[in-house]
């Protein structure tokens, strides 16, 4: 049997008592019957040892029938998301990543109401790189390490990012518009960075090897100097000492960005 054979079926448990869906499962041959059995301490073991004490047996129907093994998962994992918290399944299962979370009907996710994400990035100022040559021409870059480099090189063409500078706050907001790249394939215009009057040439340290700096071009919407970031202090505000963090959940620290720089981020995340 492989995964392509189409023999497996997707199935529920029901409380005879109310009716109530509690499990949703996947499986072939006697699958679906296995749990009659379990003596486990899980909530759906309890569920179904009440049901028995009460004289009766839980209602076992196949909802989809002659299913891949990744058919119905990917079946399974969509009943389990559309009643959620009410059932007692313990795994998400495969494919969670693929589906809304609960509870966030009220917010705009990267995703799924939009392709792009929005990023908070620390500059990470100092002998590798400065805000003032980011600002200039229009760039983010991490490096060193690949510990470093590594999630830059995650941001996509289209996400929007968010410069903080530490000790002093957020500097910029701009849209990815290529991926990251080492610092010596990097060009603008056509140029490398070693044709343009940097202020910290130390972007160039360890170019030549897996420590390599990896710039990110950025197209800046609204930038402000070191001296004007944007902050206010004990007011909850995201920070970070991550090169890369989503910004999804900071809702305090969304609407303080959209209010100091004038923009909306749902705006800038449906171009």
């Amino acid at each position: 049997m492989t995964d392509n054979t189409p023999t497996y079926y997707v199935y529920v448990y029901i409380d005879p008592r109310n009716f109530e869906e509690f499990y949703y499962g996947k499986g072939t041959g006697s699958r679906k019957n296995a749990h009659l059995s379990d003596d486990s301490d899980t909530e759906k073991a309890k569920r179904i040892k009440a049901i028995k004490k009460d004289g009766l047996e839980p209602i076992i129907k196949v909802i989809a029938k002659d299913l891949t093994e990744k058919e119905a998962f990917l079946i399974e994992k969509t009943l389990i998301w559309k009643l959620g918290k009410s059932l007692l399944n313990i795994s998400p299962g495969q494919f969670a990543d693929k589906f809304r979370k609960h509870d966030t009907f009220h917010v705009d996710l990267a995703g799924f109401d939009f392709h792009n994400g929005l990023y908070y990035v620390n500059v990470g100022q100092g002998d590798h790189r400065c805000w003032a040559d980011c600002k200039e021409f229009g760039f983010l870059s991490a490096g060193q390490d690949k510990k470093w480099s590594d999630p830059i090189r995650t941001l996509e063409s289209g996400d929007i990012v968010v410069a903080y500078l530490k000790n002093h706050g957020y500097v910029g907001i701009g849209r990815v518009i290529e991926k990251a790249v080492k610092v010596n394939d990097f060009r603008i215009d056509g140029k490398s960075l070693k044709h343009f009057d940097l202020k910290v040439a130390g972007i160039f340290d360890n170019c030549d090897n897996d420590k390599s700096e990896h710039p990110v071009k950025i197209q800046w919407i609204k930038t402000v100097d070191s001296k004007n970031a944007k902050w206010k202090s004990k007011a909850g505000l995201f920070t970070s000492q991550q090169i890369k963090a989503s910004l999804q959940a900071q809702r305090l620290t969304r609407e303080f960005l959209e209010k100091e720089f004038d923009i909306k981020f749902k705006d800038l995340l449906l171009v």
